[in-house]
């Protein structure tokens, strides 16, 4: 299947979910799963003759970098924060605690400055990501064929790292479908820093609410690396 034909069957897919859905308190983590859920079928097929990947569980070489979501992907992230901080915090883990230090520390930084900067992702405890259930897509997507490579970059000693294009180009179809069909939906579909924009739906309980009624509570943490009449052009030529 050509880029253009996954994208539209990912649009209408999403489309369909969100008609169907619409207004559902469960929407955004209905999106997630289902942009999760196409992002695994796809991903292998698409990546059928790259050589092996060398991330693996336990690695978080590349998790000082910045980190961006959708509006379902914060929200549904939002939503298990909520969820296990009570038991995290009677072992005393304070999750939410390290996101707002981390966040001070990085806010308003670009990806150059994050990355010397080294601030470890908030989320990750002994070497694992602790919402790996509920990653974003950006988390996805990003894969590596040489660990030494990751090392060194994250070192500050190299610039460039032998990415999987077929996570990137699985990753960014996703989004993208999932975005045109928020958008179409009269939805905030734009990107959002995750950390920033998760305190901002930690902070308030009718964020997603918000949301839901076609209002963007998370502007404050919006991400403008690609304008929104650029993505929105790419978007209507790709439906």
């Amino acid at each position: 299947m050509s880029a253009p034909d996954f994208f539209r069957q990912q649009q209408q897919a999403f489309a369909a979910t969100l008609a169907q859905q619409a207004g559902a308190a469960t929407l955004a983590a209905q999106l997630l799963a289902q942009a999760a859920d196409s992002f695994a079928a796809n991903v292998a097929q698409q990546c059928a003759d790259e050589p092996p990947l060398a991330c693996c569980r336990g690695c978080a070489t590349c998790c000082t970098l910045r980190v961006s979501a959708t509006a379902p992907e914060v929200l549904a992230v939002a939503a298990f924060l909520r969820a296990v901080q009570p038991r995290l915090l009677s072992r005393g883990i304070d999750l939410v605690g390290q996101v707002r230090a981390a966040d001070a520390a990085t806010h308003g930084l670009g990806e150059a400055q994050r990355v010397a900067l080294r601030q470890r992702c908030p989320f990750i405890a002994q070497g694992v990501c602790v919402i790996y259930a509920v990653r974003p897509l950006a988390c996805r997507g990003h894969a590596s064929h040489d660990l030494r490579a990751c090392a060194e970059a994250a070192a500050g000693r190299r610039d460039e790292v032998p990415f999987s294009p077929g996570h990137r180009l699985v990753r960014a179809l996703v989004q993208g479908a999932l975005q045109s069909a928020l958008r179409d939906a009269g939805l905030a579909w734009g990107a959002y820093e995750l950390n920033a924009a998760l305190l901002l739906a930690l902070d308030d309980d009718a964020t997603e609410a918000a949301w839901l009624a076609g209002q963007d509570p998370l502007s404050g943490a919006a991400l403008d690396d690609v304008p929104a009449d650029e993505m929105t052009r790419v978007f209507d030529a790709l439906k």
